[in-house]
């Protein structure tokens, strides 16, 4: 109970150490994140992302000076690619963020992939929900960058800013369906290179041309110039924590707020039976060999792997449940 409470009060420390241990799946770690449950789901939550380079960190740099003028706190997730040595995040995102290290209303984690897709890692809904119970106003969640199937981010996040430069393959990008869907706000990075107006002009008409019932959000597109130009690359990145701050009061006046919470909610279900069901079953077939045994099989195609996962299921789950698999 003194972790819970200290992570309550916003104690960098221990919500660190309790992010550690989730993505380390340590046995003591979910029971924690159980308590700490019933006081997450007051944050109001951006994700970003985009194609690696895109300049994703600095402008979520941006928005955090942005958040702070306002006297709002913040926690940023940022999602880095897994180091092959340590296993652990490589931590590019937070060395752009330093100007915030010493701020106490800013809490700044990385977290490794660790394989996982989608543009998450897999313990950062477990992370979001460490930095609600820390009261945080705002929480940004920086993905390692995205390709068509790696939207995940939708499932975490109230508002979701996609991120775009010109002459990086985003003029193709943007006509994959799944990145039009997913995007609240278009932010258009690094505007004075060459071919930044044609992404724009293609965009829009992509955005004009989809669908759309009356009062629905037509998701706006920021230009944002050169970083090496403060006083107007400070004035573009206002403009693009304005539009993000216009997008949740649109969520909260049409009452998608609660859909969206509801989608979430589904998605924390998801995950949850994951790591209930799936994991120590996948655990159990590790450590007894005989997943390396199965896959040997279906390699030699003597199995198929279908039947094999219809037989495992109801072996684990129509035997007694999940509980009895430590006893297998």
């Amino acid at each position: 109970m003194e972790t819970i409470k200290k992570i309550c009060e916003g104690n960098v420390r221990a919500a660190s150490r309790l992010i550690r241990d989730l993505e380390d799946k340590l046995p003591h770690a979910r029971p924690r994140l159980r308590q700490l449950f019933k006081h997450t789901g007051k944050s109001f939550i951006i994700g970003i992302t985009g194609s690696p380079g895109a300049g994703k960190s600095t402008l979520t740099d941006a928005l955090i000076a942005e958040l702070r003028k306002l006297s709002k706190t913040v926690g940023v997730l940022a999602v880095d690619p897994t180091s092959p040595f340590t296993g652990g995040a490589i931590l590019g995102d937070r060395v752009r963020m330093l100007r915030h290290a010493e701020d106490e209303g800013v809490f700044i984690r990385s977290l490794a992939t660790r394989g996982a897709l989608g543009g998450l890692s897999q313990a950062a809904g477990d992370a979001i929900h460490v930095m609600e119970a820390m009261g945080k106003d705002v929480i940004i969640v920086e993905t390692v960058g995205i390709g068509q199937q790696e939207i995940d981010i939708i499932n975490h996040a109230h508002s979701v800013i996609v991120v775009m430069v010109p002459g990086m393959g985003d003029e193709i990008q943007s006509m994959k369906a799944g990145i039009l869907e997913i995007a609240d706000v278009f932010a258009i990075n690094k505007a004075d290179r060459a071919g930044a107006k044609q992404l724009h002009t293609e965009l829009a008409s992509l955005l004009n041309s989809a669908p759309q019932s009356a009062g629905a959000w037509r998701p706006p597109i920021v230009m944002i110039e050169n970083l090496y130009e403060p006083l107007t690359f400070v004035e573009q990145t206002a403009e693009l924590a304005q539009k993000v701050a216009e997008h949740y009061a649109y969520l909260q006046e049409s009452g998608q707020l609660d859909k969206r919470t509801e989608r979430r909610a589904m998605m924390q279900i998801n995950d949850a039976l994951r790591a209930c069901i799936m994991e120590p079953v996948i655990d159990n077939l590790t450590a007894s060999g005989e997943l390396q045994y199965l896959a040997e099989k279906i390699k030699n195609r003597e199995i198929d792997p279908y039947s094999v996962a219809e037989e495992i299921s109801k072996r684990f789950l129509k035997s007694g449940g999940i509980n009895d698999i430590d006893k297998k």
